[in-house]
């Protein structure tokens, strides 16, 4: 894999990652652009122990463009765009409307006494997985898969070294009913000043677990999923894609190396090998299931940078909204106001409509 970095017109880094080691990336970005925007703002909510990001200049950001204005595909003949070459493998660069910056600004040191605030402090990127805009990961080679994970095991490795990130989140939103604003096939990377709640949670779980048993909680889980086998989708030597079995979402996998390891940059040669033709797989049930491309959010849960990186466990969490070809898992008032999910397929029955798509 080949890495070229270059500069795009407002200053931001743009990173190609090619297949092809004769790759040439010397196009130079020709729009002229304002300054990027300076870091949100960050606001801590006492009543849950919670930093909230105030990112108010994400009001203008590109909604929902037509194809031939897709600030992601290539850039060809008078159409510049947010990729300069006229064609690309991977390209990863910072989000021109970020949630998280480094471009840090003054801030006050509190709204009360109660809410302190600091800068947005981090960093947000957009990972373009291929420069065809009507295709989807699904339609991707394993090759193509296989550099995909390089790059974001890439991008945790970088991100994980500037000062103040704590958590580096990659993923990928999928269809307007999840709320993409773009249709090119891209995910994202949020590199956070903090340990986010969900991950917070979780930890407190596995370290309860870890001081009770000794144990890994995730890895026992994992392998007690797969020594049922009743939620089981798909495995192979190295992953397996399982419904929890307490699922909160319609239809929600999770894909888990079988070998413990905290973040992506862990993983090794034949596991990266090994993921994409089982994901592609799991992918193409998805879809499979209503016969119609299905919206899902990926999310890769990994260790945080410096803390509790013992108790973590990679994996990835697929979940989609759709509990029906017409109909939509919404956020109502139990799991909006409460927190609290309540899942309309049973978990097995999932896994069972999984395996037969």
């Amino acid at each position: 894999m080949k890495r070229t970095q270059i500069a795009l017109a407002d200053g931001r880094e743009l990173i190609y990652f090619d297949e092809r080691d004769d790759a040439v990336r010397d196009q130079p970005d020709r729009r002229d652009l304002p300054p990027p925007p300076p870091a949100s703002q960050l606001r801590y909510d006492p009543l849950t122990d919670e930093w909230v990001a105030v990112a108010v200049h994400r009001q203008t950001r590109t909604f929902l463009p037509p194809a031939d204005q897709c600030p992601l595909c290539p850039s060809r003949g008078e159409r510049h765009s947010e990729i300069p070459a006229p064609g690309y493998d991977v390209v990863v660069f910072e989000n021109r409307f970020p949630s998280l910056s480094q471009r840090v600004a003054d801030e006050p040191a509190e709204i009360t006494p109660f809410t302190p605030v600091r800068p947005g402090r981090g960093r947000c990127e957009v990972v373009c997985f291929t420069d065809d805009h009507t295709a989807s990961f699904a339609r991707l080679s394993p090759q193509r898969v296989r550099t995909v994970l390089d790059v974001l095991a890439d991008r945790t490795t970088a991100l994980s070294a500037l000062p103040g990130v704590e958590q580096v989140f990659p993923f990928e939103n999928r269809g307007v009913e999840i709320g993409v604003t773009l249709h090119h096939p891209h995910g994202q990377i949020y590199a956070y000043p903090f340990v986010t709640p969900r991950t917070r949670t979780m930890l407190a779980a596995a370290r309860r677990y870890a001081d009770r048993t000794g144990g890994n909680l995730y890895a026992d889980v994992l392998a007690a999923e797969r020594a049922t086998g009743e939620r089981v989708v798909t495995s192979n030597e190295h992953w397996t894609a399982y419904v929890p079995a307490a699922a909160r979402w319609p239809f929600e996998v999770h894909v888990a190396p079988h070998r413990p390891v905290p973040d992506i940059p862990a993983l090794d040669d034949a596991e990266r090998d090994a993921f994409g033709p089982l994901y592609l797989d799991l992918l193409r049930r998805f879809d499979g299931l209503f016969d119609l491309p299905m919206p899902y959010i990926a999310a890769w849960h990994q260790a945080p940078v410096r803390s509790d990186r013992e108790l973590g466990h990679l994996h990835l969490q697929l979940f989609s909204i759709r509990r029906a070809r017409d109909k939509l898992k919404y956020l109502a008032g139990s799991e909006s106001g409460m927190g609290v999910f309540i899942n309309d397929i049973a978990p097995e029955r999932a896994a069972d409509l999984l395996r037969t798509a």
